[in-house]
């Protein structure tokens, strides 16, 4: 069965949304990420110049490690 134009035009705004609401997700992530690091007490002083270098220039995928690794060990 062949798809309709009003069916493939609906679908192709759906995926922009999904794109776009993912795509925002994880800027505010990133930010929120990002504005941690900076403001987190860590032992070492050289931690914090590391982390924001490392989720500024690796984006979202440093944002991700470093809440896994930071972020909710702190949590524990």
């Amino acid at each position: 069965m062949a798809m309709g134009w009003g069916e493939l035009v609906f679908g192709s705004i759906f995926a922009a949304l999904i794109f776009i609401a993912i795509g925002i997700f994880s800027l505010v992530f990133w930010i929120m990420m990002l504005v941690d690091s900076i403001q987190r007490k860590f032992k070492k002083s050289d931690e914090r110049i590391i982390w924001v270098i490392v989720i500024v220039l690796t984006g979202v995928i440093g944002a991700l490690i470093y809440y896994f690794v930071v972020k909710k060990k702190a949590k524990k």
